[in-house]
């Protein structure tokens, strides 16, 4: 190893502040070598193969390439420069050949299968219960990664998994720089009427950074969400409205970042990688993962739903094209009206509005709400610390247990900046997992894109930013909370797809807890807590229009498993798909020219694919899991300041669901929280619709 390349030091936290984009190739390039050489000689070692003297050993091998990968692959995402997304994207078709070519070596698969075979001839199995689903993932693995393939059809599959890759990544780059490239300068002020004093602050800042006069706007969601939410100008929301769905396509402002090519070789290229394997198609392949059999499965499970869910979407538009009519005499409702009239009607049958409420959520106080939760339930405590980072904003955290033994650590990254792509994630920095010096401590990404401070201001988040950080933070305590040893099941690994979301849908529901909002907001000019009248009024508005987010997710689900499984990419296109998918199930008329697909990163430059429904199907676990906390704030007196804050239940979550991992069937550790398969009841009732007699 070379100590002074930073991305090859594995002793400790990513030294962000002394990695450059010149240490990326000759990092990549030494570990994928020495994970080479791990391979062949284990291959060569004629001892027969055990868990420690093989598994262990590769699994170290891979780690490290996996690490210094994950940490480049992070900075791309949050620090995207001109220098770093080349070296990024030069060294990315070598890094897939490599994981490419390891899941198709025979002899690699061939040792792990000797091992599997021994444990199941010994009466007393060496192997624990751990790695035993490890090893039968491994298994799998190799058989969808093509280790069964002929030489010839290797080569094939090889190649088009490097393709694949490159043109993901190529895909999120014409998103990014078509968001980026976009600017509007308002110098009317008149022109920005209705539109909330921080969010034009922010524009005028935004603008004097720049030396321009006025106040500049963007396609980055702190931008664009309060356009398009308080705007009262129609032909300013049609704007940026228009921009923003044209992003990535041929309608949009540069050919060079029309995504309409990229999408259609992603999709034969998943295709004919998912027959080569057996599979009839893509769906097939992706489910072979997850805790849905089938793609029939998925679809049946999303029309089923979708019939559940439609009635109420059609009586929300109903009277939200009524109200328009009547308030503002709009005889036709466009998609760039529908988020400020829904904030009109919102503030109208409830007395409040977003901005009202944003007001009670300065940063410091949600994430001292956040933490209080987390403790609460959990046992454990969060505590700032100090780390190397790649940006100002980025915030470091340890994890303890109550006797101050360290559990893990966290990077935090709330705010929207121009070399960041957009969204919320977690991802892993780095996995439990026992070695002879002791437990390695897992370390966890979050990052979001909410509104930067303004001035003096602390940084404010609306509710439903409140929400996408709990839910973020869900998915990082699945990483941190975990108590598997081994690599391959620790924390989300090993986890089937469409039971990632559970940890994280389930923490949503906390924001809508009166023991929770009252301790973790403070109004940033009064500071005082907020009132119990305005979350009443929250509460009752808490399912305003959920009829129609619920039916645009699953348009979503259905656009996608479709998109995977029964399309044919020679008779028909993605948009012709999509409006086949919206006849069915939407609610909404869309722009006719609005390119959703486009921007789709869920599954075209993630991890989605097949499987956006994983956001329905785990959402039904997580309402049923937090029942769970219902159940016991009302089976015992545990007092408004405690209500669903239970820490017996938590415990138990903590120990039968965050803990465990992968490290068995996702299926199996919701029963053993539960005490039963999960039932549909929680979510229906969540979301204010009642089960059909």
């Amino acid at each position: 190893m070379n100590p002074s390349n930073p991305l090859l030091d594995f002793t400790g936290l990513p030294r962000f502040a002394a990695i450059t984009p010149t240490h990326i190739q000759p990092a990549i390039e030494m570990l994928i070598a020495e994970a080479d050489a791990t391979a062949e000689r284990l291959i060569a070692d004629e001892c027969a193969p055990t868990w420690q003297n093989f598994a262990t050993p590769l699994d170290d091998a891979h780690e490290r390439l996996a690490r210094a990968w994950g940490i480049v692959s992070h900075l791309n995402g949050v620090a995207n420069s001109a220098a770093l997304r080349e070296a990024y994207n030069g060294m990315l078709p070598a890094v897939t050949q490599y994981w490419t070519g390891v899941s198709q070596n025979l002899a690699l698969y061939n040792k792990y299968k000797m091992i599997h075979q021994h444990a199941l001839q010994t009466v007393a199995s060496q192997l624990t219960s751990t790695q035993q689903q490890a090893l039968e993932n491994e298994l799998r693995d190799f058989r969808l990664g093509g280790a069964e393939l002929s030489d010839e059809k290797k080569i094939r599959y090889q190649a088009w998994q490097e393709e694949l890759s490159t043109l993901m990544s190529t895909f999120n780059d014409n998103v990014l720089d078509a968001t980026n490239a976009f600017a509007y300068v308002v110098t009317d002020e008149a022109e920005l009427a209705g539109l909330p004093d921080d969010a034009k602050a922010a524009a005028l800042e935004t603008a004097h950074k720049e030396g321009l006069a006025g106040w500049k706007f963007t396609l980055h969601a702190p931008s664009y969400s309060p356009i398009m939410q308080y705007a009262d100008s129609q032909q300013l929301r049609e704007k940026l409205y228009r921009a923003y769905v044209t992003r990535g396509s041929e309608l949009g402002a540069d050919p060079k970042w029309d995504n309409s090519a990229v999408i259609t070789r992603i999709l034969w290229l998943r295709a004919e990688s998912a027959r080569l394997l057996g599979f009839a198609n893509f769906a097939e392949l992706s489910v072979a993962t997850k805790m849905a059999d089938t793609p029939a499965e998925v679809i049946d499970f999303l029309s089923t739903m979708a019939a559940r869910a439609k009635p109420f979407a059609v009586s929300d538009w109903a009277e939200l094209t009524a109200f328009a009519k009547h308030e503002f005499k709009m005889e036709v409702v466009n998609a760039w009206d529908v988020a400020y009239l829904s904030e009109k009607l919102r503030e109208q049958r409830y007395a409040f509005s977003d901005l009202e409420v944003k007001k009670y959520f300065p940063e410091s106080q949600v994430l001292a709400g956040l933490f209080r939760v987390v403790e609460t339930i959990y046992g454990v405590k969060m505590t700032e610390a100090s780390a190397d980072s790649w940006h100002a904003d980025a915030r470091f955290f340890d994890v303890r247990n109550q006797d101050g033994s360290l559990v893990g650590q966290f990077y935090l990254d709330l705010f929207a900046r121009d070399a960041k792509r957009g969204g919320a994630w977690m991802d892993d920095a780095i996995n439990r997992r026992r070695l002879i010096s002791g437990i390695q401590h897992p370390v966890a990404f979050l990052t979001c894109n909410f509104s930067p401070p303004v001035g003096e201001k602390p940084a404010l988040f609306t509710h439903d930013e409140v929400i996408t950080l709990f839910h973020e933070f869900g998915h990082g305590l699945h990483q941190l909370l975990t108590e598997v040893d081994e690599l391959g099941v620790s924390g989300i690994s090993g986890v089937e797809w469409d039971a990632v979301e559970l940890p994280s849908q389930f923490m949503e529901n906390f924001c809508w807890e009166w023991a929770v909002l009252k301790h973790m907001t403070r109004h940033v000019d009064t500071g005082e807590p907020l009132p119990r009248a305005l979350f009443d009024k929250m509460i009752a508005a808490k399912n305003f229009q959920a009829g129609i987010g619920f039916m645009r997710q699953i348009e979503f689900a259905l656009f996608d498993m479709r998109l995977h499984s029964d399309f044919d990419l020679a008779s028909s296109s993605p948009m012709q798909l999509l409006d086949a998918v919206r006849r069915e199930v939407a609610v909404i008329p869309a722009a006719p020219f609005n390119r959703m697909p486009h921007t789709f990163g869920h599954i075209f430059g993630g991890g989605y694919a097949a499987g956006y429904y994983s956001y329905k199907w785990a959402e039904v676990l997580s309402a049923d899991a937090y029942a769970a906390f219902e159940e016991s704030a009302s089976a015992a007196d545990v007092g408004v300041d405690v209500g669903v804050l239970n820490a017996i239940t938590g415990a138990r979550f903590r120990r039968e669901v965050l803990a465990r991992g992968g490290s068995r069937p996702a299926l199996e550790s919701f029963i053993a929280f539960r005490g039963r398969k999960p039932e549909i009841d929680a979510l229906l009732r969540h979301n204010g619709m009642k089960l059909a007699a």
